[in-house]
């Protein structure tokens, strides 16, 4: 209980904060650091595609992680946030930034245009059903739109496949105040899971997650890792970045355990073996 008060306090302070442009949510702070990671990435000349991801997501180390930072509005707004972020929103932002660097744009309406481009679903207009809730959707979205691709191969080490079957939103409405109330949108969430499930996807198995030279050739530095889980309803269970120690393969990830955005300490092996409803990884990267 003293938890929920906490985060209803912290959502409270931010919406006491923010500013709202058009359609889009932020504090001053959020505008000003986008700008200031933006010209520190142009200072130091980066152009590799994994040189940008790497920077931008060691910058964001330390920030709190704080769930549920999207859903503070009754009406469905760009939320931009930098300074609480989730896994979700952690990986979004890196990638916007990222975005922005590839297509040398600096400034934060670019950022806010590449968030809203990776976030909601082409073509439909700003609205909660538009914007991409389930992780294999938002890699589908934005595969289309030129911006990912999803690795399946080789096999080895994508041995297993994974089949979606999703539906947790509906079934769970109540836990989205979103939902609540709001039948139409509830109709357009259960159309949206119901035409991704039966989809199939490779995935490395969590007992291959291991130190190898094909593993190592397969996974780069700054690969999204989109953790899938045997939970009924979803497809996956946590995201973050893909960083290699000379130990092992590690992750980079806004997590709920440390409470901030860390480096992990852990191999994303032994990460994983702890947590019996995580049972492999799928891998997406960012196109050239």
């Amino acid at each position: 209980m003293k938890i929920e008060i906490k985060r209803k306090l912290i959502l409270l302070a931010f919406l006491s904060m923010a500013c709202v442009v058009g359609a889009v949510q932020y504090q001053k702070s959020d505008s000003l650091k986008v700008v200031k990671l933006l010209n520190e990435a142009r200072a130091r000349k980066l152009t590799r595609q994994q040189d940008c991801v790497m920077f931008f997501t060691r910058q964001f180390y330390g920030i709190p992680y704080v769930a549920s930072t999207l859903e503070v509005n009754k009406k469905e707004q760009l939320v931009v946030n930098l300074r609480q972020l989730d896994c979700t929103t952690y990986v979004e932002n890196v990638v916007a930034l990222t975005l922005c660097v590839k297509n040398k744009q600096y400034t934060f309406r670019a950022f806010c245009d590449n968030l809203k481009l990776i976030r909601y679903r082409k073509g439909d207009a700003l609205s909660y059903p538009a914007r991409l809730h389930y992780y294999t959707e938002w890699i589908d979205d934005n595969t289309k739109a030129g911006i990912c691709r999803e690795i399946q191969s080789p096999n080895p080490p994508f041995t297993k496949v994974q089949n979606i079957f999703v539906n947790f939103m509906s079934a769970h409405s109540d836990k989205y105040p979103m939902l609540k109330g709001n039948a139409a949108d509830r109709e357009k969430i259960a159309k949206m899971e119901k035409n991704l499930c039966g989809r199939k996807y490779r995935y490395i198995p969590k007992t291959a997650v291991r130190n190898t030279k094909l593993l190592r050739q397969t996974i780069h530095n700054g690969d999204i890792i989109a953790i899938i889980t045997n939970k009924s309803g979803l497809d996956t269970q946590h995201l973050g970045f893909a960083v290699w120690h000379k130990d092992g393969l590690h992750l980079i990830n806004a997590s709920s355990v440390h409470h901030k955005v860390v480096e992990e300490p852990m191999l994303l092996y032994t990460y994983l073996q702890k947590r019996k409803t995580m049972t492999g990884i799928r891998i997406v990267r960012l196109s050239d």
